[in-house]
């Protein structure tokens, strides 16, 4: 079992895409430059249809097979954005953006979906139509959910749609999978407590926020030990509080705290929001004060539908023979998910090797990857509408 023989051929050519948007990463919804790029190959690939500004910034690319007979047409999705971090990676080929690092291996990401979308515009060896996508702002934007309400399922006629994420960790050219919810939905939210504020030689005299806010972080620690079923996952994190004073003699009147709730279902989110909301409010009430809670959801649960899951699986294990089809899921998050609620589908794993974790400044995307997710991509495609 091995990936194709071609993309060990266009490896050099794709490995200087991936190091060309490495070099220069952008944010969010501003990938100008890196959009601009993939449309620019695209059409270069000679696919029969190049679409920009989808979801803003997005862009989609159509092949239509040798065959359009068959009426089907699946999805394959890349991000292209990156994160605002200082790299620390010292390669030839590090961001020239101070501040800007492709830190989580998006830049491989749209670099093996676009050798996928060469070898496709090459060989035409499917029966229906193959729509490439290149998302923007998957980093907090909810460049999925932008690009589905603009309506590119629709436009596209897109039936089932597939994505990839590399993985550090899990060997190079492997694969990892499972049915059913695979990343959390990631949910945050802000606490404001109120008190009376006043001179720490005198807490009688003050209703002081930062007990009340000490009350509220242990408290909500209860929600996952104490409130939700302890075989379902859930994660509540406060992770920054901050006071309206900066005096080591001054009890201040206002704390802030920011956080976010990771859950795998959502009977267990809504259980965790109304339970929240409860400790927040009562606690704050028990000790004199006042609190209000900012609850503001994010991206839903990833969930890989059943018969997809194993269309991904053949293909995964075609192209390197290593799989495993029921790896524990993630409590990160992922917007690919606003795809797969509107159509079915999967989302795999893909081994970087033994590298620094996503999201760390010492990350780098390993191009030996790039050949094995191409080769999925690929055989998606052909697997799923075979000539």
């Amino acid at each position: 079992m091995a990936p194709r023989n071609r993309f060990a051929e266009l490896l050099p050519e794709i490995t200087a895409w991936r190091r060309d948007f490495h070099e220069h990463p952008e944010l969010q919804f501003d990938v100008h430059r890196t959009a601009a790029k993939v449309a620019e190959l695209l059409r270069g690939f000679g696919c029969d249809e190049v679409v920009e500004g989808i979801g803003r910034t997005g862009v989609v690319g159509v092949i239509q097979g040798r065959n359009g007979g068959s009426g089907r047409v699946i999805g394959l999705r890349a991000d292209m954005d990156a994160l605002p971090i200082i790299e620390q990676t010292g390669l030839d080929y590090a961001s020239k953006t101070p501040g800007k690092m492709h830190a989580c291996g998006h830049d491989g990401h749209t670099a093996m979906l676009l050798g996928a979308a060469k070898y496709l515009a090459e060989t035409r060896n499917f029966d229906g139509t193959a729509v490439v996508i290149f998302q923007p702002a998957e980093e907090g934007g909810g460049g999925g959910r932008e690009m589905v309400q603009d309506g590119m399922m629709e436009r596209f006629g897109i039936q089932e749609v597939y994505g990839m994420h590399n993985m550090p960790g899990i060997p190079v050219g492997h694969f990892a999978i499972r049915p059913g919810a695979i990343m959390a939905a990631a949910d945050q939210f802000e606490i404001v407590v109120t008190g009376k504020g006043g001179h720490a030689a005198k807490p009688h005299e003050c209703i002081d926020t930062t007990v009340v806010a000490a009350h509220i972080i242990v408290a909500a620690q209860t929600i996952a030990s104490r409130t939700v079923d302890p075989l379902k996952q859930v994660v509540v994190s406060i992770c920054t509080l901050a006071t309206d004073s900066t005096a080591h003699n001054v009890i201040p009147q206002v704390v802030k705290m920011k956080g976010t709730v990771r859950t795998m279902d959502a009977a267990v989110q809504e259980q965790v929001i109304q339970r929240l909301r409860e400790i927040v409010e009562g606690t704050a009430l028990a000790l004199g004060a006042r609190a209000e809670l900012d609850y503001q959801r994010g991206y839903p649960v990833t969930v890989n539908a059943e018969e997809n899951t194993a269309h991904a699986v053949e293909v995964a294990r075609a192209v390197s023979g290593v799989v495993d089809a029921d790896t524990p899921p993630l409590m990160g998050a992922e917007d690919f998910s606003y795809m797969l609620n509107e159509r079915p589908g999967a989302y795999i794993f893909l081994g970087n090797g033994d590298t620094a974790m996503v999201h760390h400044p010492a990350y780098n995307f390993d191009d030996n990857a790039i050949p094995f997710g191409a080769s999925w991509y690929v055989g998606m495609v052909e697997a799923r509408m075979p000539a």
